[in-house]
């Protein structure tokens, strides 16, 4: 999965891509990041088994900048996929990471140049492709924990993340943050 040459999948385009972030895929699947992925490009790209990203890409969960939440997985995958600490310090702070940096600590698979993530990632998939179907797809559901074409796991924290949104949705802060971010000034929170 990609899309286009500077910009990948920004958070606005996440809804098309509901399904894929929501349910498990019994195929392995490879984001190809071709440049910004914050807020939804992010998730989307957890929600794959492996990333390959161009040297200019960028990653973030940027939602507590405006008083909202990553409420598409990426709260509780980028804490399972890379340290903790560092997951904390990325969800915290809202601020991104370089893939230089997201190679470095884990969170993608492989750095191309520019231009080349998708021919990268479609060799990753050739290597892949050259074994048995069946052990593959039998290997991604027993490393997920996948039960009956579902992650139990990911459920609950599924249901937390909607609860969570519901309250965090209703509070003047999540009004106050995308205001201030249109009219280009820094918000006031009120933690209420």
């Amino acid at each position: 999965m990609t899309r286009g040459e500077s910009v990948y999948a920004p958070g606005r385009e996440l809804w098309g891509f509901a399904g894929f972030v929501n349910h498990f895929v019994d195929k392995p699947t490879i984001a190809a990041v071709n440049g910004t992925a914050l807020g939804g490009g992010t998730e989307l790209a957890l929600a794959a088994d492996l990333i390959v990203a161009a040297e200019n890409a960028t990653f973030g969960l940027p939602e507590v900048k405006r008083g909202l939440l990553a409420g598409a997985g990426g709260v509780f995958r980028l804490p399972a996929q890379i340290p903790q600490r560092l997951a904390m310090e990325m969800i915290f702070t809202g601020e991104p990471i370089t893939a230089a940096r997201a190679v470095e600590i884990g969170l993608i698979n492989a750095v191309a140049p520019v231009g080349e993530s998708v021919g990268a990632a479609i060799e990753l998939a050739q290597r892949i492709a050259v074994n048995a179907p069946l052990s593959v797809q039998a290997s991604k559901r027993i490393a997920y924990g996948v039960v009956d074409g579902a992650r139990p796991d990911e459920d609950a924290r599924w249901s937390l993340s909607a609860a969570e949104w519901a309250q965090l949705k209703t509070s003047d802060d999540a009004k106050e943050g995308p205001l201030a971010f249109s009219q280009k000034r820094e918000p006031v929170w009120k933690a209420h």
